[in-house]
């Protein structure tokens, strides 16, 4: 069990990296098209991904706590 939390840890620190790269700005991914919806230049998803970010790396923390 520790290890599925410690995947999903895992995946939820760097999703929420990424997408708080994104509304920073600074991960051009994917490109804009006209017309679509695209994470890339708004701030709200800075604090969305981090939180994401803070939840991924606290699942962690539990998932390597000696019980």
């Amino acid at each position: 069990m520790k290890t599925v939390i410690l995947i999903v840890g895992v995946l939820a620190l760097i999703m929420g990296l990424l997408w708080a790269g994104q509304g920073y700005g600074l991960i051009q991914w994917p490109p804009h098209q006209p017309g679509q919806f695209t994470m890339v230049g708004h701030s709200h998803w800075i604090f969305i991904g981090l939180g994401v970010a803070l939840g991924g790396a606290a699942l962690i923390w539990f998932s390597r706590r000696k019980a």
